[in-house]
């Protein structure tokens, strides 16, 4: 089985951190962009992480669909990200330009961050 979509294979569905602070996007099924086989298992290193410093929780907070949209890690910062969830899923709702136009608000706002 696989995703069957565009949007949903190869756009974030959220953004995660690891343990050095740096950061990747993560498809539908907490994939890599582009992985489309639910079922093939994807080590954490076969994602590219970048550093971007320091991300304000602020900023995360603005990506985040909602509060419970944002994880805390054990040490109560935030970890991972998500940028809609099935009701906000502009996918789901092509006709909904409001919807697309948040989504894509975030992607500029994660596109404009310069990395180390």
């Amino acid at each position: 089985m696989s995703l069957n979509n565009f949007f949903k294979i190869n756009l974030p569905y959220g953004i995660k951190r690891n343990k050095n602070g740096c950061w990747t996007s993560f498809n539908r099924e907490y994939k890599p962009l582009g992985e489309n086989d639910l079922f093939k298992n994807v080590p954490d290193s076969d994602f590219t992480y970048t550093d971007y410093g320091k991300l304000s929780d602020k900023f995360l907070m603005d990506l985040a669909d909602d509060p419970s949209s944002a994880q805390m890690d054990d040490n109560n910062e935030i970890h991972k990200v998500f940028l809609y969830n099935d009701a906000t899923n502009p996918s789901n709702n092509p006709n909904d330009a409001k919807l697309w136009d948040n989504y894509f608000q975030k992607l500029k706002k994660l596109a404009i961050q310069k990395s180390k």
